[in-house]
């Protein structure tokens, strides 16, 4: 998607002019991309950077650009949101908004007090439905003032404006219902490997390698070599602003919910069951979850719920409800925590299968990546950064880890759209064929139950690697 939406925005810059039948375009092709609520933000962001490209010396040339921007987020906004409150909390003033905004773009910053007036004066300020488009637009007219022959400047001015619109589609506007349009050729009764795949697809969340984060994949070992391959930490540098997207953010909040050692009971506040729920709903608001459901119910209909919040609570119970892992102890674990978060039982790190809690421990140094497994074959790809799926060797808080294969990159409602479905409706030695664009992995889906119906166990095992 991101490639395509560049090239379509550079497209509308190219004269400055978006008239009646560009509109329309705009419109068009918003609703047929049907971005997901994570991409929001994104698209609204790379209007404005774009913009900054075609940013001239003339003044005429840079009023045009700001309306076209403007017509860009007008489309984004009348056909992926809603506003919060038809009615809003009081009458439109014009000129109250104007002089606030000038006020924001006099220094050509907007610093962290500026941006909790921003909250505020959105919060308070909140005018009928009818007057949003006017409540946007006055952001643009008021900046046109600040406009001059310094393309320094009027980037910054770019940057002042779109954290004025950020703020205000915050406070006043929400997503619509997220929907999944699968193509008129994509048929729902196909094999797992290629459900699996189409669910890779979809995943416009899943980060670029060497350019959202970059990997030190160093030595490769076997499994039973003792000594330490890689010198530094196998993450590089990760793009802090991919991680501030909802399905990540609430991904991340769950990350401290648990104890490390099998053993211990768990307890689940009302404030971790309530970041339980908020993570499964903003993943259920993306394409891989939902084809996920979609692909469940048409595979199996006797279990699997069609109401897409009794679907939730099936997923909840398998990944969430708490069962006894260890001999004598009592809802010591859950699915969700020894697949993602990880576990040490018995002297051994058990689980820890996610790509985001390996660079967080990283970053806490609590984590020393020691290296990546070789492969078993001399005619198989070796390990690289571009690879989205890595077999590592670690010690977790001095505690070891031989054999754990991650996928490296991709978002977490990919991997719970993936093990989900293999799951329930798959067996526990589960074949699946993934090509990524760069490689092709093949790679035998494990799922092992606990509790008669609960996850125990799910992660991939990497069989053969082609680049």
């Amino acid at each position: 998607m991101d490639a395509k939406v560049e090239t379509f925005y550079r497209q509308i810059f190219a004269d400055l002019v978006v008239d009646q039948e560009e509109s329309q375009q705009l419109v068009d092709f918003f609703s047929k991309a049907n971005p997901p609520p994570d991409k929001l933000v994104w698209l609204r962001a790379t209007a404005f950077r774009l913009g900054c490209e075609f940013l001239s010396d003339d003044k005429d040339r840079n009023v045009a650009l700001l309306r076209a921007i403007n017509a860009i987020i007008h489309a984004l906004e009348k056909t992926c949101m809603n506003p919060k409150s038809p009615y809003g909390n009081c009458e439109y003033d014009g000129d109250k908004v104007e002089a606030f905004y000038k006020d924001i773009f006099s220094d050509l910053s907007v610093d962290m007090e500026e941006n909790e007036k921003l909250v505020e004066f959105f919060e308070n300020n909140v005018p009928p439905q009818s007057n949003l488009v006017s409540l946007r637009a006055t952001a643009f007219k008021a900046a046109v003032d600040y406009l001059g022959d310094d393309k320094t400047s009027n980037v910054a001015l770019l940057r002042c404006i779109n954290v004025v619109v950020h703020n205000l589609e915050q406070n006043i506007f929400k997503p619509k219902e997220y929907q999944l349009k699968l193509a008129p050729t994509f048929d729902l009764d196909v094999s797992l490997s290629d459900a699996i795949q189409q669910m890779w697809d979809l995943d416009i969340n899943r980060l670029t390698p060497n350019v959202d984060y970059k990997l030190d994949v160093q030595g490769g070992k076997k499994p039973y070599w003792k000594d330490d391959a890689a010198r530094d930490p196998l993450f590089t540098y990760v793009d802090k602003q991919c991680l501030r997207r909802p399905t990540y953010k609430a991904f991340m909040a769950l990350m401290d919910n648990y104890k490390a050692e099998c053993g211990q009971t768990e307890t689940v506040t009302s404030g971790e069951r309530s970041e339980n729920w908020t993570f499964l709903k903003a993943i259920m608001q993306t394409a891989p979850m939902q084809l996920c459901h979609k692909y469940l119910r048409k595979k199996d209909p006797s279990n699997i719920p069609a109401d897409q919040s009794a679907f939730l609570k099936l997923v909840y119970k398998i990944w969430f409800d708490l069962y006894n892992r260890s001999r004598g102890a009592r809802n010591d674990s859950s699915g969700f925590e020894h697949v993602f978060v990880g576990e040490v039982k018995d002297g051994s790190v058990t689980g820890f299968h996610n790509w985001i809690q390996f660079y967080m421990e990283e970053q806490k140094g609590a984590l020393d990546y020691r290296g990546y497994i070789k492969p078993r074959s001399h005619n198989e790809a070796h390990a690289d950064s571009d690879d989205h799926v890595l077999t590592l060797q670690f010690a977790w808080n001095g505690v070891e880890k031989f054999v754990g294969t991650s996928f490296i990159g991709v978002s977490p409602e990919f991997e719970m759209a993936l093990y989900t479905t293999c799951f329930l409706l798959g067996d526990e030695e589960n074949d699946i064929v993934l090509k990524t664009r760069t490689d092709e992995f093949h790679l035998k889906i494990k799922c092992y139950k606990m509790a008669r119906d609960h996850i125990g166990t799910s992660f991939p095992e990497a069989t053969a690697h082609y680049d």
